[in-house]
């Protein structure tokens, strides 16, 4: 597994590519043409068989897309996203087997969706009303009808929207449910094993988290809360130990820690360890993930504050070895990271974006615990890259890399290029 992750202020995301045992290679950067590149995904836009980035710039209201070679990703082009974009997740929201983008747009109070071509290019923005501030998003079909549906986390109205999709790229009106003070991140698992999907949300206001249950016709009950660390914020939810139930893991903005909550039995939830990243290090997201081919899932840090990324390698049960850092970048200020083979050699590396440089910084992993820093992908983004996501968007079996600013989205083809859309 390789590893992405944004910079803030720096102009640049980051790679690094895993040596497939936990470490990684030196980070590539790769340049968003923006100051504020605060979120990043992975997927295969262009159907090539090589993973993509899409990067959100929030000062520059856009989202960048990397396309992946084999060399790297030389391309990009940019399209238009709404005002302050916060979020971007990567689906087929109309069934014809492309992959499309959705973004939420803060300041706009909309979620915006662009329809993939299946060549690396899009089609201009459909938006769709959410509550106030929209900010973190996930997918997942909620009621049963194997149509993708989407839910948004509103962080000034104390709320989640849920958006039922039709099929065709566009959904029906939100509905809304209650949660707690500012509403940050969202995720969606099973929790209570009844075949419907739950959704969990972080509650950065009151250090704790939501879960939703799911009717699995749409709509939710409200099921409790539990207590986090000090403004809980990224959040994800997997199986740590191995026991089919799902597990918590959350980044916590004020005290700079992760922590995990293992689920013992029905409706438990139990924080068994809490992990430090480093004084200072105002760490903004995290990607769970087995680097060093142990079938363990690790943990990958980005830490803003301290310009660099730690990888907690997993011990089971919920356990984590010694944090394993690697420098991203003096005053770099890396703001989103995520994980994919970028290199096709079978092992994770990472793609870091740099929101202050407006770049991006790859990371090559060997599968052993190392990465290789393969230094700053060479063009300077005009806007900050605030989000990153990878996949192959073209079809040309290769990825490529979607970078989102708050006002614009790019699309790196390649390793190479740099091209434009709206949002």
């Amino acid at each position: 597994m390789d590893i992405v992750a944004t910079s803030n202020d720096t102009d640049n995301i980051a790679v690094f590519l895993g040596y497939g045992n936990g470490t990684f290679a030196k980070p590539k950067p790769y340049s968003t043409e923006s100051s504020s590149s605060i979120s990043v995904a992975i997927g295969d836009l262009n159907k090539d068989n090589r993973l993509d980035i899409v990067v959100i710039n929030n000062d520059t209201g856009s989202i960048s897309i990397l396309l992946g070679y084999d060399e790297g990703f030389p391309d990009q082009m940019a399209f238009s996203a709404g005002s302050w974009s916060i979020d971007v997740v990567i689906g087929d929201f109309n069934n014809n087997k492309q992959l499309d983008v959705i973004v939420t747009n803060n300041y706009d109070n909309t979620v915006s969706i662009l329809l993939g071509y299946g060549n690396g290019s899009f089609a201009n923005q459909i938006t769709f009303s959410t509550g106030t501030s929209p900010w973190g998003a996930a997918i997942g079909d909620f009621n049963n009808d194997t149509i993708l549906d989407i839910v948004i986390a509103n962080s000034r109205n104390k709320s989640v929207s849920i958006l039922l999709g039709y099929g065709n790229g566009s959904f029906a009106s939100q509905m809304t449910f209650s949660t707690y003070t500012f509403p940050w991140g969202v995720a969606v698992g099973n929790f209570n094993k009844d075949i419907t999907l739950d959704i969990f949300v972080t509650n950065s206001a009151e250090n704790n988290v939501s879960v939703l249950l799911g009717y699995g016709n749409g709509s939710f009950a409200y099921q409790g809360t539990y207590s986090k660390g000090s403004s809980p914020q990224g959040l994800g939810v997997v199986d740590f130990n191995n026991d089919s139930r799902m597990d918590i893991v959350v980044a916590n903005f004020n005290n700079e820690t992760v922590s995990v909550l293992l689920r013992k039995d029905r409706g438990a939830l139990n924080i068994t360890n809490t992990f430090a990243a480093a004084t200072g290090s105002l760490l903004r997201s995290f990607f769970v993930v087995d680097v060093n081919n142990d079938t363990l899932l690790d943990i990958i840090v980005c830490n803003y504050g301290t310009d660099n990324i730690n990888v907690l390698i997993g011990l089971g049960k919920g356990t984590f070895g010694s944090k394993i850092t690697y420098p991203v970048g003096l005053e770099t200020h890396p703001g989103s990271i995520t994980v994919d083979d970028l290199n096709k050699d079978g092992q994770m590396d990472i793609i870091v974006a740099n929101y202050e440089t407006k770049n991006l910084v790859t990371f090559l992993g060997s599968g052993n615990e190392n990465f290789e820093n393969l230094g700053t992908y060479s063009a300077r983004f005009d806007f900050a890259p605030s989000i990153i996501a990878v996949g192959n968007f073209n079809n040309d079996g290769r990825l490529e890399i979607l970078i989102c600013g708050y006002y614009i989205i790019k699309f790196a083809v390649s390793f190479s290029s740099l091209t434009m859309l709206s949002c």
